[in-house]
């Protein structure tokens, strides 16, 4: 399997995982297992937002492209992702930014006052 990523400015996430040619599409299951070698399946008519381009069979193996959601500064390695060749069952990490760290506030003892 090779999955191409296109990189979008998006605030929503993904979460692929594969079993064999079932592709699990943030908890939307898709069954390639029936795609004939040099068969080729238009993107358009794939019900996922996600997969963009065609998915195809070439020599067994499954290709296809889905989008890379990313925020408004995404690193390189997001922003130019490599494809991903023959990702293990399982969920299959993606690239990603870690989040930004959020500062703690520490609450301070609120000042004894007399009254």
């Amino acid at each position: 399997m090779k999955i191409n990523l296109t990189p979008q400015r998006r605030d929503d996430a993904l979460e692929v995982a594969r079993a064999g040619d079932v592709l699990t599409i943030n908890g939307q299951a898709f069954d390639f297992s029936g795609l004939p070698d040099d068969a080729t399946i238009l993107a358009g008519e794939i019900p996922c937002e996600w997969i963009v381009g065609p998915v195809e069979r070439i020599a067994g193996e499954l290709h296809l492209t889905l989008i890379l959601p990313h925020g408004p500064n995404p690193s390189e390695a997001v922003a130019f992702p490599q494809p991903l060749i023959d990702p293990p069952d399982g969920v299959i990490a993606l690239p990603v930014d870690p989040l930004p760290a959020i500062a703690e506030v520490i609450d301070e003892e609120p000042a004894n006052v007399d009254g």
